[in-house]
């Protein structure tokens, strides 16, 4: 009788404590629900920093969500977006050159302009010039100003600018004066400056 005794007491424990944990099932649900969606919440916060598990980003999609309270109530003079000019400069240069015909590119990307030379071999003017234009569109804001060039010299010129101080007087010069030798190449796209 002893061992049947203790065979049954834990099972009698154990459905003593369910049955006591019944009465507060409301409550718990409830707050349950509450963290949950404090949890999801949380998560779509695009302000919480947390440690992805993919730190190159290769493989993220940008997402953010807010709430109307949230922008009115956010200070956006702390949000300013900026633009990597070597990676874009990077990747039209790397994207031209793996079109047929192109066997060197040189990209400077500035706030608002970018230049594009290179050496090509076996191509019509006209159709390098769209090649390295529309690639530049494609992957550039609109508001930049696109100039090319198979002037392959410039591609010198181009190199010397860019560790130039932005705010020296003589790099808008040579800026301008380098667009003002590119324009002598055909431009692409019909031609637009």
């Amino acid at each position: 009788m002893s061992k049947q005794l203790i065979l049954t007491l834990p099972l009698l424990i154990i459905i003593g404590l369910s049955g006591c944990g019944g009465t507060d099932n409301a409550a718990d649900d409830e707050r349950r629900q509450s963290e949950e969606r404090n949890q999801i919440v949380d998560e779509l916060n695009p302000e919480q920093e947390t440690t992805p598990s993919n730190p190159s980003g290769n493989n993220k999609l940008g997402y953010v969500r807010y709430t109307k309270e949230q922008v009115e109530n956010d200070n956006e003079a702390e949000h300013n977006v900026t633009i990597d000019r070597t990676k874009l400069a990077n990747m039209i240069t790397r994207i031209i050159l793996r079109n047929d015909g192109f066997n060197e590119a040189a990209t400077l990307v500035t706030d608002d302009k970018a230049l594009i030379a290179y050496d090509m071999e076996e191509l019509d003017a006209a159709k390098a010039a769209d090649m390295a234009k529309k690639t530049a569109v494609s992957i550039l804001p609109g508001y930049f100003e696109i100039y090319v060039s198979d002037n392959e010299t410039l591609i010198h010129d181009i190199q010397s600018l860019h560790n130039s101080n932005v705010q020296d007087n003589d790099y808008d010069n040579t800026i301008n004066q380098i667009i003002q030798e590119m324009k002598k190449s055909p431009q692409g796209m019909e031609d637009k400056p």
